[in-house]
C-alpha cells in the first residue's frame, strides 16, 4: 500500500477504534453485542500493525531519521498497550457470559473490570494521539516526516579497486570535527583520486545523513579549454552546477532557460544546501574558483571531497590535502592487476612485480596492462610487454595541454600503456580509436555515433567485435544499461593528442560523399573546433547543391538527431542544423532534384520547431513552391515521399497567409488521401493525422468541406471501424475537430444508420455532431432547481440521493447559458465538492453520485464549471478516492477525472494536476496492495501521457513512472500490456511531433530495460514491447532504413 493511503486508513482506523469503544461502552444493558464490539477492536489492531510495517517497508531508505523512526515506534508501542487490554476485555466478557451474570454485571460500570479495560484502551489510543503534536491526523504526523526527508544519495565505487589505508585516513579526517570543509586528494595523474574518493563517498560517515553525491568536472570545464573565454567557461561551470541541482533533486531536470547564468545558479546551490549533509564529491577539478564556490556556502553540514591535478588547486589554503604517492598505492596494485588479469595469484608470473615497478603501480596503467595480459601466464609475455611498454612510453605523445607538469613523465607511461594495448589490437580498432579524437568526451557519447563513425572505416557486422575490443582494453567504458560510451579523462588526453589525425581521417583525406555522411555526427558530438571546421563544410554543401552531398547530408541528419537521449537534447540537436538548414530551404525547393526536395522536406519535419516554420518559411510562400510541390505528388508514388511533401504543404498553408492557404487546399491531390489512409497503409496513419490537423487548423471549415468533398471522412470512419486502438484514437480527433470546425455538413459521411455501428465510446463523442436535435435546451425551471438545491443541503442521506438523481436532466442542459449559469451562481458545486469527501460507508452511494453529477458538469457546461470545481478542490478529492479502498468509489473517481480531462476544459485540470503536486503522490500509490487502485492509477496514468505537454512527459519520467509500471508487470506476469499501455499514450500525444515522440519512446524503452535486466520475465516482456514497436506506424519518423551511409 502506498504511504499516503496507509497513513490515511490509519487514521481511518484509530477513528474507527475510538467509535468502537464508545459502541463498547453503549454494549453496557446488552452482552450479545460485547463480543462483536471487541472482535472489530482486534480487527482494528491487526489493520494497524500492517499497516505499520507497510510505511516501515515503503521509507526502509529514510529511517535514519530519528523523528520518523521515532513516530513509527510510538505507533508500534500503541499496539503493544492495546493487545493485552482487549484480550483481557474478551476473557471478562466470555466469563460474564459462562455466569450469566448479565444484566447485574452491566448494569454498574463503575468497579467493574470490562468498564476499566475500555478506560484503558481509550486512554492508550488518546496518549498516542496526544504524543504527536498533529492530533487526530496520523497522515500528517508520518508523511510531512517522510516527505521531508531526503532519501540517501549514493555513490558506486569502481569495481577492482582494493581498499586501502588511505580510504580509512580519509573517513577518519571526515569524521573529525576540527578539520576543514574541504579534502583535497592530490597525486600524480592516473594514480588513482577518483577511485579513492569514490570508494570513500562510497560509505560515507552516518553523519552525512543526505549521503554522498558526485559530480565531475574535468579539463572541459576549464578556462584553457575555452580559450580564456569568462563568458563560455561560466556557462560551462553553470551547466555543470545545474546537473548537481538535478542530482539532489533540487530541480527535477535541467532549465535550460536558466542553466547557463552561473551568478542565478549559485545562487539557487546555496538554497539547495541549505540544512542539508552532505558528502559532495568534486572530481576531477581544474579550476580553483570551483572549489571556492562550493566551500563558501553556509548554514549546511556539508563537506567536499576534491580531487585534482591543478597544481593551483593544491594552493588553497582552506583545506586539508592528503596525498596519494606511489607508496600507498603500492599495496594495491596487485590486486588491480588480479583483477583485470583474470589471474590468481599462483598463476601470476614472478616477472608481474617488474611489470608493475615499470607500470609505477599507477592504477590506470596497471588496468590497461592488466587487460592486454588477460589470461595469459607465460613469462616471456610478461617479459616482452615489459620491454614494449617501455618503447611506447618513449615515442609516446606528449599531452597536448597539461597543467602539472611534474607529472608529464608519469604521464607517458600511462599514454605508452595506451599504446600498447592499440598494438595487441586489431587495425580497425586502433583506427576507430584515433577516429574517435574528434568527438567530444565531456558528456557520454551515444553509441550510435561509434557506430556512424566506425560504418565509415569498417564492415558494419564487425562493429560490436570492435568496439568490445577497445572496452576490454579500458581505452572505452561502456555504461551500465545505456547504450552509451565514456572514457577516462586521462584517455580523453591522450585523445587530444591525436584529434589532428582523426580530422584528417574523418574530413580531410575522404570523398566529399563521405565528409558529408560525417559531418552531422560530428556537428552534435565534435570537439568545439571540429565543429566549426564542419559547420563551414556542411553550409559549403548546401552552397553548391550537389545533389548526392545533400541528400547524404540530410539523411545522416536526421540519423544523427535522433540518436538523442532526450527530448531536451533532441531540441539542443536540432537547433544547430536548423540555423544551417532554414536559409537554403528555398534554393533546395527551386531545384528539379526530386530526390533532394524529398528528403528536404523529411529533414524539416524532424529538424524544425515552431520558430524556425515562423522564420524560415516565409520564403517557400510562393505559387510556383507549391505548384512544384504538387506537381512532384502526381508523379510520385513513393508513399514516404509522398506523406513529407504533403507535410511540407499542410505546414506551409498552417504557417501561411490567407492566399497561399486557398493555393495550398486548391493544389493538393486530396484523391491520393484514400490510399494513404487505408487500414493496410498503418505506417503512414501517423503522418497522415498530423497533416490533416494542419490542414484543418489552417484553412477552417474551408479545408474541411473541401476534405468532405473528397469523403476523406469516410476513410476515417473506416479506420474507426477497422483500426487499431491508437489509429481509432487519431481517427476520432481528427473527425471531432472537423465537425466542430465546419458542424453537421451535407457532404458528411456520418449519419445516425452508421453511428449505430461503431463503438459506444466513439458514439459518445461524436453523437452529439450528428444528431443536433438532442441537444435543445428546455426552458429553465428556478423554482424546482431551487427546491432540489434545498435538498442537496439536508443532512437526510436519503433526501439528498433522490435530490441528486432528480438534478440529472438539468444538469445535462448545463451547455446552454442559461442552465450554466444557474447551476454555476447556485451552491451546487460547492455541495457536491463537500459530498465526495470521506464518509461512513453509508454514504458511498452518495459520493459515487457526486462524482457522476460533476463529471456530467464538466462534460456539459465546460470551462466555466472546472473553474467551480478548482475554486472548491474537487479534482485533488478525486485523485484522493481513487486511491480509497472502495472498487465502486475509486471507479467513480476515475471515470470523472477521465471525462474531465478529455471535456473541454481538460487543460485545465491537467495545469491543476501539476500544479498542485497531485501527480507526484501518484507514482507511489503504484505500489499499492490494491490490485483496484493500481489499475485505475494506471489508467489515469495513461490519460495524463496521452494530453500532457513535453513538459508533463518529461517529468513523469523523473518521477520513475517507467519503473514504477515495469515493477507492476514484473509482479504480474509480465504480459508487457502495461508498458505497452504507456507507449501508446506517447503515440497518442498531440503535444509531440514525430520526431519527439520516436525519442521519447525510444527513451521509455531504455527504462523498461533497465528495470527488467536479469529478471525471468525479461524476455517475454521486452518482446511484447518490440512486437509493438514493429507494428507500430513509421510514417516520417522511418527515415534513415535501407540508405548506405558512406
Amino acid at each position: 500500500m502506498d504511504p499516503l493511503q496507509a497513513v490515511a486508513a490509519a487514521t481511518q482506523i484509530i477513528s474507527s477504534m475510538v467509535g468502537a469503544v464508545g459502541a463498547l461502552e453503549q454494549a453496557s444493558r446488552n452482552l450479545d453485542e460485547a463480543p462483536k464490539r471487541i472482535r472489530s477492536l482486534e480487527e482494528f489492531v491487526c489493520d494497524l500493525e500492517n499497516l505499520t510495517q507497510r510505511i516501515r517497508q515503503k521509507h526502509a531508505n529514510k529511517l535514519h531519521n530519528a523523528q520518523l523512526d521515532y513516530q513509527l515506534q510510538s505507533l508500534h508501542a500503541l499496539i503493544e498497550r492495546l493487545r493485552p487490554n482487549i484480550r483481557k476485555a474478551r476473557t471478562v466478557v466470555s466469563k460474564s457470559k459462562i455466569k450469566n451474570l448479565g444484566k447485574v454485571f452491566w448494569n454498574s460500570m463503575a468497579g467493574d473490570p470490562l468498564g476499566k479495560l475500555t478506560v484503558l484502551i481509550k486512554d492508550d489510543l488518546n496518549w498516542w494521539l496526544d504524543t504527536q503534536m498533529l492530533a487526530q491526523n496520523v497522515e500528517k504526523v508520518l508523511e510531512s516526516t517522510a516527505q521531508d526527508t531526503p532519501v540517501r544519495l549514493k555513490i558506486k565505487t569502481d569495481q577492482g579497486y582494493p581498499t586501502s589505508s588511505k580510504c580509512n585516513f580519509v573517513k577518519e579526517l571526515l569524521e573529525q570535527e576540527d578539520t576543514h570543509r574541504v579534502i583535497l586528494i592530490v597525486g600524480l595523474s592516473g594514480i588513482g583520486k577518483s577511485c579513492l574518493a569514490r570508494q570513500v563517498a562510497s560509505d560515507p560517515p552516518k553523519k552525512f545523513v543526505g549521503g554522498a553525491v558526485e559530480l565531475g568536472f574535468g579539463q572541459w570545464c576549464s578556462r584553457a579549454a575555452c580559450n580564456g573565454s569568462k563568458v563560455e567557461y561560466q556557462k560551462r561551470l553553470a551547466r555543470k552546477i545545474s546537473k548537481f541541482l538535478v542530482q539532489i533533486g533540487f530541480w527535477k531536470k535541467i532549465k535550460e532557460e536558466n542553466s547557463g547564468d552561473l551568478d542565478y545558479v549559485c545562487y539557487l546551490l546555496q538554497e539547495a544546501l541549505y540544512g542539508k549533509s552532505i558528502l559532495v564529491l568534486l572530481d576531477d577539478v581544474w579550476e580553483q574558483d570551483i572549489v571556492q564556490r562550493f566551500a563558501k556556502l553556509y548554514d549546511n553540514n556539508c563537506k567536499y571531497l576534491v580531487t585534482t591535478r591543478n597544481e593551483a588547486v593544491h594552493e588553497i589554503t582552506e583545506a586539508e590535502k592528503v596525498e596519494l604517492s606511489k607508496d600507498d598505492i603500492r599495496e594495491i596494485s596487485k590486486g588491480i592487476l588480479l583483477y583485470h588479469s583474470l589471474l590468481s595469484e599462483e598463476e601470476l608470473p614472478s616477472i608481474a612485480e617488474s611489470l608493475l615497478e615499470r607500470c609505477g603501480h599507477h592504477p590506470l596503467t596497471v588496468a590497461v596492462m592488466g587487460k592486454a595480459l588477460r589470461k595469459e601466464v607465460r613469462a616471456e609475455k610478461w617479459e616482452k610487454a615489459i620491454t614494449n611498454l617501455s618503447t611506447f612510453a618513449t615515442c609516446a605523445p606528449g599531452p597536448v595541454s597539461y597543467v602539472n607538469e611534474k607529472d608529464a613523465e608519469d604521464t607517458l607511461t600511462i599514454f605508452g600503456s595506451f599504446e600498447f594495448s592499440l598494438e595487441a589490437m586489431p587495425v580497425d580498432s586502433k583506427r576507430l580509436f584515433i577516429a574517435l579524437a574528434s568527438l567530444s568526451w565531456a558528456e557520454p557519447v551515444p553509441e550510435a555515433c561509434i557506430e556512424a563513425i566506425w560504418s565509415f572505416i569498417g564492415q558494419e557486422s564487425l562493429f560490436s567485435l570492435i568496439v568490445c575490443k577497445l572496452v576490454e582494453g579500458s581505452l572505452l567504458m561502456k555504461v551500465d544499461m545505456d547504450p552509451i560510451y565514456q572514457v577516462h579523462d586521462m584517455v580523453s588526453l591522450y585523445l587530444d593528442s591525436k584529434t589532428t589525425d582523426s580530422i584528417e581521417m574523418l574530413l580531410h583525406g575522404s570523398k566529399p560523399e563521405e565528409t558529408a555522411f560525417m559531418c552531422p555526427w560530428l556537428l552534435i558530438f565534435g570537439k568545439e573546433n571540429v565543429k566549426k571546421i564542419v559547420e563551414d563544410r556542411m553550409k559549403l554543401f548546401f552552397d553548391i547543391l550537389d545533389e548526392k552531398q545533400v541528400v547524404i547530408t540530410l539523411e545522416s541528419s536526421i540519423e544523427a538527431i535522433m540518436a538523442s537521449k532526450s527530448i531536451s537534447e533532441l531540441e539542443a540537436s536540432r537547433a544547430s542544423f536548423s540555423g544551417i538548414l532554414g536559409p537554403k530551404i528555398a534554393d533546395i525547393v527551386s531545384t528539379n532534384s526530386q530526390s533532394m526536395i524529398a528528403v528536404s522536406a523529411e529533414a524539416i519535419i524532424i529538424i524544425f520547431s515552431k520558430t524556425d516554420y515562423c522564420n524560415y518559411f516565409p520564403s517557400l510562400e510562393t505559387d510556383s513552391t507549391v505548384d512544384k510541390l504538387a506537381s512532384m505528388l502526381e508523379d510520385c508514388e513513393d508513399p514516404l515521399i509522398q506523406t513529407n511533401i504533403l507535410t511540407i504543404l499542410a505546414k506551409i498553408a498552417e504557417f501561411g497567409s490567407p492566399e497561399i492557404v486557398d493555393k495550398v487546399l486548391q493544389s493538393i491531390p486530396f484523391n491520393q488521401f484514400a490510399d494513404l489512409l487505408s487500414p493496410n497503409a498503418k505506417e503512414w496513419h501517423d503522418s497522415m493525422f498530423t497533416i490533416l490537423m494542419s490542414l484543418t487548423k489552417a484553412g477552417k471549415s474551408k479545408a474541411v468541406e473541401r476534405m468532405f468533398a473528397f469523403q476523406i471522412d469516410k476513410n476515417l470512419i473506416n479506420l474507426i471501424e477497422s483500426g487499431s486502438e491508437l489509429v481509432q484514437h487519431h481517427a476520432i480527433v481528427t473527425l471531432k475537430a472537423f465537425y466542430e470546425l465546419a458542424g453537421p455538413s451535407l457532404n458528411s459521411s456520418l449519419r445516425p444508420a452508421n453511428l449505430d455501428l461503431l463503438p459506444w465510446q466513439v458514439r459518445l463523442r461524436l453523437e452529439r455532431f450528428v444528431m443536433p436535435d438532442r441537444n435543445i435546451p428546455l426552458s429553465p425551471k428556478p423554482q424546482t432547481f431551487e427546491d432540489l438545491i434545498h435538498k442537496m443541503l439536508d443532512n437526510d442521506n436519503k433526501q439528498v440521493l433522490k435530490a441528486m438523481q432528480d438534478l440529472v436532466p438539468i444538469i445535462e442542459k448545463a451547455g446552454d447559458p442559461g442552465f450554466r449559469q444557474m447551476i454555476v451562481q447556485s451552491p451546487l458545486i460547492r455541495r457536491l465538492s463537500e459530498l465526495l469527501q470521506h464518509g461512513h460507508t453509508e454514504q458511498h452511494s452518495i459520493r459515487s453520485e457526486s462524482a457522476f453529477l460533476l463529471m456530467k458538469l464538466a462534460y456539459s457546461g465546460g470551462e466555466p464549471c472546472i473553474n467551480k470545481f478548482l475554486e472548491f478542490d474537487v479534482i485533488p478529492e478525486l485523485v484522493k478516492m481513487m486511491q480509497c479502498n472502495t472498487a465502486e468509489l475509486q471507479d467513480s473517481a476515475y471515470t470523472a477525472l477521465h471525462q474531465m480531462l478529455f471535456g473541454s476544459g481538460g487543460v485545465l485540470v491537467l495545469n491543476n494536476i501539476f500544479k498542485m503536486g497531485l501527480i507526484e503522490k501518484v507514482p507511489y500509490a503504484l505500489e499499492s496492495k490494491s490490485a483496484k487502485t493500481r489499475e485505475v492509477l494506471v489508467h489515469f496514468i495513461f490519460d495524463i501521457v496521452e494530453l500532457g505537454s513535453k513538459a508533463c512527459l518529461e517529468k513523469l519520467l523523473s518521477l520513475q513512472v517507467v519503473e514504477k509500471l515495469t515493477k507492476l508487470e514484473k509482479s504480474g506476469g509480465g504480459s508487457g500490456e502495461i508498458v505497452i499501455g504507456f507507449l501508446k499514450g506517447v503515440d497518442k500525444c498531440k503535444h509531440l511531433t514525430v520526431a519527439e515522440r520516436k525519442v521519447m519512446k525510444q527513451q521509455v524503452v531504455r527504462k523498461i530495460r533497465a528495470s527488467l535486466k536479469g529478471h525471468k520475465f525479461e524476455t517475454r516482456i521486452l518482446a511484447a514491447v518490440d512486437a509493438f514497436l514493429s507494428g507500430g506506424s513509421r510514417g516520417a519518423s522511418g527515415s534513415g532504413s535501407g540508405r548506405n551511409r558512406k
